[in-house]
């Protein structure tokens, strides 16, 4: 009796109860296995790779049981070495001693699998790259020395103003947003602009026109360019002109040299917002983070390299927003490739144009080899224990240096901390309730220390 594709199936094995293939039906959508015919008269297990062998001897188990066996992934091997992936189910056939085994082609799902991951990949590729690019775009913009304003085109509104726009108009870039272009231009100059800029939504570009700032009379440059950014318009506005004295577009303190002369500085240098994520990092600051790229390090925390987790970059920037300025603030510093350094960190809150912070990391390693900080009263106090060699026991050496030491670290965690004794405990390694009861051994339990 010859096995009959059966509907909804892409291959037919007809069996009998010893599990030996009597005939075989294929779809004509099935391709890559010429020598199925050789299958006919050899037992199933024998035509099925190694790792499928026990779900064949399973299914033959369960169909002589129950009658019927679930469905199973099953892979033939093509006499080229190619994989058929199958998915079969095995029931009876009228007779008893006659089985089916009807399977689906998984080949074409396979194909269309990898296809989707290949897609799927390939969009967090471009997302990635996209990405990138906009963070480059967001720095420039930011450190341009040229001022720059980008408008919505149906409104003509400033959706966004670098520094130095800020600078140019003498107030903060946040007040500039909202503002209707052009403003604060002299009203002789101001209807060309309004021309200059009907012509740039029209044609995408503008011919420069010169302009005077109503407040100070400073003469500048305006340049429009026209974007089409999805369903929408944005126009750029570069405005350029005569800077102040302190802060010149070219030479020895324009904005490049100086950011030029930042990034080979021998100190690690970031600028981070408030909230201490990274915005710039000099060469310096990226080896000392063992980083390959600035990308790396952009938009993330600056605590995932220096300091000891809630402590340190939280205290420095809590007492930023108190005072402005930190100096000196020892810490440490690791490396992406498990590097420890000691650090000395030096920082600055600046509110305009817009609030962020600057940071000045530099390594004082081998400066503390020599002289550890914090160590000589603790040397000294060793050094008293060991005049009563000879007249306590050892025993009582160890116990008196090992408390030493302990309150010695339980002072340092609390300075560290600001006297905050749950974080205190938390960079000790210990509970809060073992850290208050040593607080009462060695005398430590102060009014002045808060819980966090």
């Amino acid at each position: 009796m010859s096995a009959n594709l059966a509907p909804g199936s892409d291959i037919v094995l007809e069996l009998d109860a010893a599990g030996v293939i009597q005939s075989i039906a294929l779809g004509t959508s099935v391709g890559g296995l010429d020598d199925s015919r050789s299958w006919v008269g050899r037992a199933w297990i024998e035509t099925v790779a190694e790792d499928s062998r026990n779900a064949v001897t399973e299914m033959l188990a369960e169909v002589a049981s129950g009658g019927l066996s679930p469905r199973r992934l099953i892979t033939h091997v093509s006499s080229g070495g190619d994989e058929f992936p199958v998915v079969y189910t095995v029931m009876h056939r009228t007779r008893p001693d006659r089985l089916v085994a009807l399977g689906l082609d998984l080949r074409g799902m396979q194909a269309l699998e990898h296809r989707l991951v290949n897609a799927q990949q390939s969009l967090e590729r471009d997302y990635r790259r996209m990405r990138h690019v906009e963070t480059r775009y967001r720095l420039l913009f930011q450190v341009s020395g040229e001022a720059m304003l980008i408008l919505d085109g149906g409104s003509l509104k400033v959706v966004e103003a670098n520094p130095a726009a800020a600078r140019l108009f003498d107030q903060p870039a946040k007040r500039l947003i909202g503002r209707t272009f052009p403003f604060d231009i002299d009203p002789e100059s101001e209807a060309a602009v309004i021309q200059q800029l009907a012509v740039s939504r029209i044609q995408g570009r503008a011919d420069d026109s010169c302009a005077r700032l109503a407040p100070s009379g400073r003469k500048i440059t305006i340049s429009l360019s026209s974007l089409q950014e999805e369903n929408s318009e944005v126009v750029v506005v570069r405005l350029t002109g005569e800077m102040a004295d302190s802060e010149p577009e070219s030479g020895p303190a324009s904005a490049g040299a100086v950011l030029s002369l930042l990034d080979g500085l021998p100190d690690g240098f970031v600028v981070a917002d408030v909230e201490g994520r990274v915005w710039l990092a000099n060469r310096a600051f990226l080896g000392m983070a063992e980083l390959a790229s600035r990308e790396q390090a952009l938009g993330r925390p600056l605590s995932r390299w220096v300091g000891r987790p809630g402590a340190d970059l939280d205290k420095v920037l809590a007492l930023l927003r108190e005072h402005g300025v930190v100096r000196l603030f020892s810490t440490t510093m690791r490396g992406e490739l498990g590097s420890h350094n000691e650090v000395e960190l030096s920082s600055v809150l600046t509110a305009e144009p817009g609030p962020q912070v600057g940071f000045v990391i530099r390594d004082v390693g081998r400066r503390l080899v020599s002289s550890p900080r914090g160590t000589d009263d603790l040397n000294e106090a060793v050094a008293r224990l060991t005049t009563l060699v000879g007249q306590v026991t050892l025993k009582t050496l160890v116990r008196d240096t090992t408390g030493l030491l302990e309150r010695h670290f339980i002072e340092a965690a609390l300075e560290l901390t600001d006297d905050n004794r749950t974080s205190a405990a938390e960079v000790l390694g210990l509970s809060r309730q073992s850290l208050y009861m040593k607080l009462r051994r060695y005398g430590l339990t102060g009014e002045n220390g808060s819980e966090g």
